[in-house]
């Protein structure tokens, strides 16, 4: 999904980066391999990348969920907010790298429950998050814990979504191109196995 407003500033280039946008896409390209046009996009203004570049540090150095659980978050907040880029990434990230697997990582790309209980009641709440606008009810928040979680946890899903509000609404704005690394998991294609 893109919005009907397309920012008119195009992706930084790198003959065109300096100063912090520099920093940021060349730490991207040394951490990375590449740089990934949501970057580029976002260095327009180095301080939005770099402040999803820190939260999401943050959110994956924390080891409060494992990668397996940090992808159903993050799945599910890009799907609600109906960026198929971020979507993309990451299921490519939950296949290849966290070992979530194929058959989650579709059911969550469809909006389905997880045959996993914990990792249903995380769906769950995450999306219940996202809906409320961070005002769980008790009852949600209770099964949510009752499935293993902690009130940390309930902090680390607003982290995450406030990093997935980032990148979502500037992929929505910026209208940006899906990078040929995630491009086999594209919105619209099946996940295949890695």
């Amino acid at each position: 999904m893109t919005a009907e407003f397309r920012v008119e500033t195009p992706p930084v280039s790198d003959d065109q980066a300096k100063g912090k946008a520099k920093e940021l896409l060349d730490g991207a390209r040394a951490k990375l391999g590449f740089v990934p046009n949501m970057y580029r996009g976002m260095a327009v203004n180095p301080g939005l990348l770099a402040t999803y570049l820190h939260g999401y540090a943050l959110f994956r150095e924390s080891g409060n969920f494992t990668p397996p659980e940090q992808e159903v978050v993050f799945l599910v907040i890009s799907g609600a907010n109906g960026c198929d880029y971020c979507t993309a990434a990451h299921s490519m990230l939950a296949v290849k790298m966290s070992k979530l697997g194929e058959a989650h990582t579709q059911a969550l790309r469809d909006g389905k429950p997880l045959s996993d209980p914990k990792l249903e009641a995380l769906r769950k709440f995450t999306h219940h998050m996202w809906q409320t606008r961070g005002l769980p009810t008790q009852a949600e928040a209770e099964a949510f814990k009752a499935a293993g979680y902690s009130d940390v946890h309930v902090l680390e899903i607003i982290l995450a979504l406030a990093v997935k509000t980032i990148s979502n609404y500037a992929n929505h704005v910026n209208h940006t191109n899906l990078d040929d690394a995630f491009a086999s998991f594209a919105v619209g294609k099946t996940v295949e196995p890695a």
